[in-house]
């Protein structure tokens, strides 16, 4: 074993453990556990575990999403992602409350936020295209104009559901459900890990991925297959991360580039790693969460990790920024 492998695993565990303590001392914030506090135990374990799982989903969707197009800022919630999802499920609930099925009032299922993440980012991909090629700040702006659109439209869309869409505005918080449920959390975990298995196995494509086209392919990488798998599985998981959590900033633009940083492009690695760092930046935040009280109510998930995620994204542009002047 050499020593870059030996670091990187070394390193890969360290990830791994850490986010297994931060589930575990998740139990305990608010307070230790009295005698006969099943349901509290209980409620504690689903919120650390559902956190961990939106972690997963977001920091494996910023590691395809940065391969399939080779753009370092590409992310769900930049390139729209978070908030097309959030469209198609208010368009859900309009539809529902009009065909007289009612309205979830905090929970929607994974297959209703899917449709709008997906099709978010091909309009995106669509969009930004010139001649037939992906500029990277095009793909970017184009991917913030589409956001906040989709973030404007479902607002709009709230209008027309009963109380302004009060009850229904809770999904786009961008919080731990609360209404989670043990059946509800395997499935997603049962879709995150096997969105990670499969992007780890996936590797050594996504590593030939990363270079021109014409040298993907004359390592025998089918470009157009890899991108389909890419392109749906980053949608899946988005869908996953917001029926648990609503839209949550930062993630999965963040953590990838830190393990990046740290281990290397190498991509079975750096999924493996990218998920970890955010599993444990999503059951952090939401630590905080619950420790700050400001009377009024608590604080958006995705409030936390955009105050957290956003000064280190600085921090990091500027290490590059430094990086690059000194190697020239």
């Amino acid at each position: 074993m050499t020593p870059l492998v030996s670091r990187t695993s070394a390193i890969l565990f360290l990830l791994a453990g850490a986010m297994a303590l931060a589930v575990y001392g998740r139990l305990y914030v608010g307070g230790p556990l009295p005698p006969g506090s099943e349901m509290i135990f209980e409620f504690r374990a689903q919120r650390g575990v559902a956190a961990a799982i939106v972690g997963i989903c977001l920091g494996v969707s910023g590691v395809l999403l940065q391969c399939l197009f080779r753009n370092p800022l590409a992310a769900p919630d930049v390139l729209g992602m978070s908030s097309g999802a959030g469209l198609s499920v208010m368009l859900w609930q309009l539809g529902a409350y009009y065909a007289g099925l009612g309205i979830a009032q905090s929970s929607v299922d994974i297959g209703i936020a899917l449709p709008g993440a997906i099709g978010a980012l091909l309009l995106t991909y669509l969009l930004a295209q010139r001649r037939g090629t992906v500029e990277p700040v095009s793909l970017i702006l184009t991917g913030v104009i589409i956001g906040v659109v989709a973030a404007a439209a479902a607002s709009l869309v709230q209008q027309f559901l009963p109380d302004r869409g009060v009850a229904a505005a809770r999904l786009l918080l961008g919080s731990i459900n609360e209404e989670l449920r043990w059946r509800g959390i395997i499935t997603a975990g049962v879709l995150a890990l096997g969105g990670l298995a499969f992007t780890v196995w996936r590797g050594r494509w996504l590593d030939a991925a990363s270079l021109s086209d014409d040298e993907a392919r004359s390592l025998g990488v089918p470009l157009t297959r890899l991108r389909l798998e890419m392109f749906l599985l980053a949608g899946v998981l988005t869908s996953v991360a917001f029926s648990l959590a609503g839209p949550v900033a930062f993630v999965g633009l963040v953590c990838p580039h830190l393990v990046r940083m740290t281990i290397g492009p190498r991509h079975a690695a750096l999924t493996m790693g990218a998920a970890c760092l955010s599993g444990i930046m999503v059951v952090g935040a939401d630590c905080m969460v619950r420790l700050i009280d400001l009377g009024s109510g608590r604080l958006p998930l995705s409030v936390m990790t955009a105050l957290v995620g956003g000064p280190i994204l600085i921090w990091m542009l500027r290490v590059n920024a430094a990086r690059m002047r000194t190697a020239v």
